[in-house]
């Protein structure tokens, strides 16, 4: 028996299996300022004619979904994190975002997945135009440019990797045991002819054999491909130096990895003790952290990428920066000579490390002409302007990883190879831009 002065909560009405007497727009469900939104306005604007020639051209099959629909969800998914084609097409399905840039279409994984495939080398056009959207804004400036690298995880591991004096001790291994396993399988086939006959002996090879023969092929071409290598960088040498020397050999430390043959091991970013195979992804950032120029190599030293990226930067924005700042791994004297007196840009590059929360040795007297470009460096750093202009350095690109392998969940390739992570490095830095331009225009998620 309820209490007399007891009276019935009031709850808004709910009916979940109440039918709507109009039909639902999407368009509706969405806030007005949301990224998805803006971003397929911008999607919209986009020239997107690379993408789509090849569809043009095959005028047989069943019509594919429209290039823009599918370029708008995985634009918005690298944007916010969901990157793998499984989630992409459940998210197509189940989050109102994904269904407004898709128009209650519902492509499935495979199609995204190959579509991502098929144009992965288009998406450093994407990344220009984009760029060009910057600076119609005014943010793609170049007067004060960051150069950094940071190391992603290729989509391999480093178990699965071997070095050259393993490969060599395998292939010896296998070469034994499959010369055993010959001997002995011609034994058997004498006695199996004594007692059947030619005729009715059975020749088939062992099946242990034939997977071990798979496996002595994989070994000589992991050994093969490491003296490729070895042989290439011979021939640079050869360019820079102009002798020449005896056909090299691997180190027995060198590297080969099975599943990602073009990633290399590297200390991680994050803790320099731990390695992981990955590969060095460089970005130039401008003062608005707008990624003005950006590349892939599997090169674990930052120092060679940095001519390329100042072609890069002269490229994409029509002219030089006015002042640049790197870390100590772009530091060589080759590099300084080629900003300071070629290039006539104002770049700071310490030739030591800096430890966090400490401050550059200050050189006891200023260098003369004759002194090492290094000591002209370190003098310049511990000037009062030298310390302002290089503090810019950790408030412009550090932050612009960091946002990339956090807020995006950007830490691991997908693709393999270095052409195809090269294409979804150009990817993840338009959609980072874009990030960008999208805050700046004021909007709210």
């Amino acid at each position: 028996m309820s209490h007399p002065y007891s009276m019935e909560k009031k709850y808004r009405y709910y009916e979940p299996r109440q039918l709507m007497l109009l039909p639902p727009s999407i368009d509706e469900w969405l806030p007005e300022k949301h990224m998805a939104r803006f971003l397929g306005e911008i999607i919209d604007s986009m020239n997107i004619s690379a993408i789509e020639a090849p569809y043009e051209k095959e005028l047989r099959g069943y019509p594919p979904y429209h290039p823009r629909l599918m370029l708008k969800v995985l634009i918005y998914g690298y944007c916010i994190g969901v990157r793998p084609s499984r989630k992409l097409a459940k998210e197509c399905v189940e989050d109102v975002a994904f269904r407004y840039l898709a128009a209650n279409q519902f492509p499935d994984f495979r199609t995204i997945s190959d579509f991502r495939k098929r144009h992965i080398e288009a998406f450093s056009k994407l990344f220009l135009e984009v760029l060009m959207l910057c600076e119609e804004a005014g943010l793609a400036n170049a007067g004060h440019i960051a150069l950094d690298g940071t190391k992603v995880g290729a989509n391999a591991s480093k178990h699965k990797a071997m070095s050259y004096g393993r490969i060599k001790a395998e292939e010896e291994r296998l070469a034994k045991e499959i010369a055993e396993i010959t001997t002995q399988a011609q034994a058997t086939d004498l006695q199996e002819d004594r007692r059947l006959g030619k005729d009715n002996a059975g020749n088939e090879l062992p099946d242990e054999f034939k997977r071990k023969e798979a496996r002595l092929e994989k070994i000589l071409k992991a050994k093969a491909a490491l003296e490729k290598r070895a042989a290439e960088r011979q021939k640079e040498s050869e360019k820079e130096d102009g002798t020449k020397g005896d056909p090299p050999k691997p180190g027995d430390k060198e590297q080969y990895n099975f599943t990602d043959p073009e990633s290399r091991i590297m200390p991680s970013s994050e803790n320099k003790k731990n390695f992981t195979q990955a590969y060095n992804a460089q970005a130039a950032v401008n003062e608005n952290q707008i990624i003005v120029a950006t590349s892939v190599s599997n090169q674990v030293s930052d120092c060679p990428q940095l001519p390329g990226m100042m072609v890069k930067v002269r490229e994409n924005t029509g002219t030089l920066p006015d002042d640049l700042t790197a870390d100590a791994g772009y530091f060589s004297e080759k590099n300084v000579l080629l900003l300071w007196e070629v290039l006539r840009i104002r770049a700071l590059i310490p030739p030591d490390k800096q430890r966090h929360g400490r401050t550059f040795k200050v050189p006891e007297k200023e260098p003369g002409p004759r002194d090492p470009l290094s000591n002209h460096m370190r003098w310049l750093l511990s000037t009062d302007i030298g310390r302002t202009t290089y503090a810019l350095r950790k408030a412009l690109v550090e932050p612009v990883f960091g946002q990339i392998k956090t807020c995006m969940n950007f830490r691991r390739f997908l693709l393999r190879g270095e052409i195809k992570v090269s294409g979804e490095w150009h990817l993840a830095c338009l959609c980072h831009n874009l990030r960008k331009l999208y805050q700046f225009q004021g909007a709210v998620v």
